[in-house]
């Protein structure tokens, strides 16, 4: 459907192996889509879709107040317009699975992953009943919507989080009874404050804490891990990080927007490093999207720089009773000079007082059992993956084994974006993703690694067969058979 010869067709012709698009997005056509949900509901799951969806998603009450009372409620500025618009042609590509097919080679794209659009908000719904009904509505009309194009296309299916039963249902019903083959869970689950519930219900609103999986979790997640890995899925996460921290504007969205992917992702991505589970399940791969590998190499050097500080040895170098209170008396009398009073010296001093703790406890790489330097790269660097857009600048850092920590690559893989405002027009995508080569700042082995490499690792990982009957699988046999 592209005439002439465009940037993106000169770039694929240079290429010697297959682009996969780990990270596009799809979008639902609400008229189609409303059969689904009363397929699963019924009517009031109609009502209680919408209602639920403006409510966590899109902040809908912000519309309906005044200046005045967004500043008293502290109303977080929503998205708005966040839909592609340029051109009618690509809205109808993200809505439609026969044009994505039919423009891929356009595109750039051998192969893409597509992820939800309405199920990013759907799958952190409140309510438990709308939460999973939706949940399971979306991942039917994903099923059936793009079951005719398994070779060049797969959707992600939609996982709830908010305890590990309601996760491992829906797993098993979108990948063990519709065979979607990727999975979207939420980077955390907001819960309420038991303190501020109980006392203060009107209050609980403002008042949560983020359950993300692996550190102080409400519930031992090991069994969705687990599963994940039985029914052969990445778990994969893609939530949004706007409505706390920072990100809390009542009038700039772009203000709320910056990073709050990169601040999610690297979120979960900590407590499931410090919580074990890539000790407890080496085999599997984690990919953490739209975030960039920016904030991924910063958590890397951070991990490092606190073991080398604070692991179970090093922290007692920070123990109060090793001070020799002797000498600084000594050392008072004679240096205090302004400071100096006739009073008991610095006892009372923060500097003296600890209080005692519990070397069962202080340790706080225990449970990923860190007895090395290198163990936090063995334990980081292969089992986790990083998402990146295509206008990212910082996504050649990844390949920069010189200047990132332990001296190591990490594992950035491309995604599109298509169908999310920050593509408006799907013909310049790959066209983007390639000027880090252009520019010199990555080659063109980098490249590969990126588009290509990568996401085979990934997606292959726990599923040799991802790619069997695709129309990248002969490059991918090839290339699994090098590595």
């Amino acid at each position: 459907m592209q005439s002439g010869k465009s940037k993106t067709a000169e770039i694929r012709a240079k290429l010697d192996h297959p682009v996969i698009d780990s990270d596009g997005h799809l979008g639902e056509y609400l008229p189609v889509l409303r059969e689904y949900l009363a397929a699963v509901g019924g009517q009031s799951l109609l009502r209680d879709f919408g209602r639920a969806f403006g409510t966590t998603f899109l902040s809908t009450e912000w519309y309906g107040l005044t200046p005045e009372q967004r500043r008293h409620l502290r109303s977080k500025r929503p998205p708005f317009w966040g839909v592609p618009t340029k051109n009618t042609l690509d809205l109808a590509t993200s809505l439609f699975p026969k044009l994505l097919y039919e423009r891929m080679d356009d595109i750039g794209l051998d192969f893409a992953v597509l992820y939800p659009g309405l199920g990013i908000g759907a799958q952190i719904f409140e309510g438990e009943e709308v939460r999973r009904q939706t949940c399971r509505a979306l991942n039917n009309y994903y099923a059936d919507m793009y079951g005719d194009f398994p070779d060049r296309i797969t959707p992600v299916a939609v996982i709830p989080m908010h305890t590990p039963q309601e996760a491992i249902e829906e797993l098993d019903y979108a990948v063990g009874k519709r065979g979607l083959k990727v999975v979207m869970l939420p980077s955390h689950i907001k819960r309420p404050v038991p303190e501020v519930a109980q006392k203060y219900p009107e209050a609980a609103r403002w008042a949560f804490w983020l359950d993300t999986y692996g550190i102080d979790s409400e519930y031992d997640y090991d069994p969705v891990w687990a599963r994940c890995r039985e029914l052969k899925v990445v778990p994969t996460f893609h939530g949004p990080g706007e409505g706390w921290g920072s990100r809390v504007s009542i009038s700039n969205y772009v203000y709320n927007h910056i990073g709050h992917f990169a601040s999610a992702n690297e979120a979960v991505c900590k407590s499931l490093f410090l919580g074990g589970v890539t000790r407890r399940f080496p085999d599997m791969k984690f990919l953490f999207l739209e975030g960039g590998v920016g904030w991924a190499r910063s958590l890397l050097a951070d991990l490092k720089g606190h073991w080398e500080k604070r692991n179970r040895d090093a922290i007692y170098n920070y123990d109060p009773r090793n001070l020799d209170r002797e000498q600084f008396t000594e050392l008072y009398h004679r240096y205090a000079g302004k400071l100096f009073r006739d009073v008991p010296i610095g006892m009372e001093s923060m500097h003296f007082r600890g209080r005692p703790e519990d070397p069962a406890s202080i340790d706080d790489f225990a449970r990923c059992e860190i007895n090395q330097k290198d163990d936090i790269r063995d334990l980081f660097v292969p089992n986790f993956y990083f998402g990146c857009e295509a206008d990212d600048p910082v996504t050649a850092s990844a390949f920069d084994s010189r200047r990132n920590p332990f001296k190591v690559r990490l594992n950035a893989v491309f995604g599109s974006d298509i169908g999310h405002f920050d593509v408006p027009d799907m013909l310049e995508v790959l066209e983007e993703a390639y000027e880090m080569v252009e520019q010199e700042m990555a080659t063109p082995e980098d490249f590969r690694d990126f588009v290509f490499g990568n996401p085979v690792k990934l997606w292959t990982a726990v599923n040799p067969d991802f790619f069997k009957g695709t129309a990248v699988e002969g490059a991918v046999t090839r290339y699994l058979a090098r590595q």
